[in-house]
């Protein structure tokens, strides 16, 4: 039961961490879903997007950081 809720500590940190930065994002200015490579179709009344590059981005980061914290969770005491 002491994994489970560590676990849930855990889960309820990055749950609130990602809330403040999707409340920050736009004072941040972060061009997330408008980078190079990203694609938009624009017609009349119609808009589709493909954020590739972004997904990419977002993908190799959260690797790193799920890896990071892996490592050190396993270290343990």
């Amino acid at each position: 039961m002491e994994a489970l809720g560590r676990m849930l500590i855990f889960l309820g940190l990055v749950l609130l961490l990602f809330g403040i930065v999707l409340v920050l994002a736009p004072r941040l200015s972060l061009p997330l879903g408008r980078l190079p490579g990203d694609i938009v179709i624009q017609r009349d009344g119609f808009t589709c997007m493909f954020p590739l590059a972004t997904s990419l981005l977002l993908s190799i980061l959260l690797t790193i950081v799920l890896n990071l914290l892996v490592r050190l969770w396993s270290r343990g005491p």
